[in-house]
């Protein structure tokens, strides 16, 4: 068993650090926020975030981030996406060679276009980085519901390590080396969630949900392998698995906030009553720079933008999806007559 910890106590950082706990590893818990470790302390629960989901006592919670750093073999990195660089940068100083850090934060940073684990790349110099990703709600995660994830990283050792300490009976875990794959696949797959949120919320039906969802997958597909993502991993529990889950699922808080924007919210008063960071609103900006970049066409990102940024209408926005130019789906081959 290994001394671990995870950095950020939010529902997911609890939830992965409770599998990590149940697996029989000493757990430590980081969070800059004193009242949250002392809520932590008093109940071994998250009576906000994850309310009803017991941590076992073993568990160790602190706001002191030495602490959390020092003696530890992995370091899950689980705060919001918007805060990876400057967490990232105050662990520098306490990082210690050999040591893993996971991230588990789904975003890509706008002034940068990196992708999360660039970004602690950038900021601790010779880290093991590696992520994990996947169809995986925290509160079902942290009910012990079967859930299986992808650990992705360069080094196929470091691959293997996340997987033997995360894996259990209920939390399956599975490798690859595509992490760039992994994490535009994570990131925009919120992007397309706020889609399909404000089309229930525009009271479309599944019909449009399983377009958003299929060419959603296009365009992310399309993009990722521009990037030197392998399709493969598209169409796997970081591409499709992911996006199916966030959405379908009212655990989704991207899909969550889009409902309540298609329903006529702006964007700020959305992310208000979800009470959450919903890292799709941070992910389009980024997502829609990558598409100008390597020039890859992304309608549906394009439509996201214009609601959440240019105050255009999210109906209006369907139909012009609708009445673009007519296109094959398949051109792999050609027509036989």
């Amino acid at each position: 068993m290994e001394n671990v910890s995870v950095l950020g106590a939010g529902s997911w950082g609890i939830a992965l650090a409770r599998v990590l706990a149940t697996n029989g590893h000493k757990v430590t818990v980081w969070s800059a926020l004193k009242d949250e470790i002392d809520m932590l302390n008093a109940n071994y629960e998250h009576l906000h975030k994850l309310p009803g989901v017991k941590l076992p006592e073993s568990m160790v919670f602190t706001d002191c981030l030495e602490t959390a750093m020092k003696d530890k073999k992995m370091v899950v990195l689980a705060v919001p996406s918007s805060f990876v660089r400057k967490t990232a940068s105050s662990m520098k100083e306490y990082y210690e060679p050999g040591q893993v850090v996971v991230n588990v934060a789904k975003g890509i940073e706008e002034a940068t276009l990196m992708t999360m684990s660039e970004v602690i790349a950038d900021e601790i110099k010779d880290a093991r980085v590696a992520v994990l990703s996947g169809p995986s709600h925290a509160e079902e995660v942290g009910r012990a519901i079967p859930t299986t994830i992808v650990a992705g990283a360069v080094e196929k050792e470091t691959a293997e390590f996340v997987q033997n300490l995360f894996m259990n009976d209920v939390f399956r875990v599975y490798t690859s080396p595509d992490v760039v794959g992994i994490e535009i696949g994570a990131a925009l797959k919120n992007v397309v969630a706020l889609a399909a949120g404000i089309a229930d919320g525009l009271g479309y039906g599944d019909n449009t949900k399983a377009a958003l969802i299929t060419r959603g997958m296009a365009e992310i597909t399309r993009l990722g392998i521009a990037m030197g993502g392998e399709a493969q991993t598209f169409y796997g529990l970081s591409g499709i698995g992911d996006l199916i889950v966030t959405c379908a699922s009212m655990h989704s808080r991207n899909r969550r906030a889009g409902i309540l924007i298609g329903q006529g919210k702006s964007m700020d008063e959305a992310m208000a009553e979800v009470k959450m960071v919903v890292e799709g609103v941070y992910s389009a900006k980024a997502a829609m720079k990558l598409a100008q970049k390597y020039d890859i066409c992304m309608p549906i990102v394009e439509s996201v933008n214009a609601v959440l940024f240019n105050g255009e209408s999210a109906r209006t926005r369907v139909k012009d999806l609708m009445l673009r130019d007519k296109k094959s789906e398949v051109f792999l081959h050609e027509w036989t007559n």
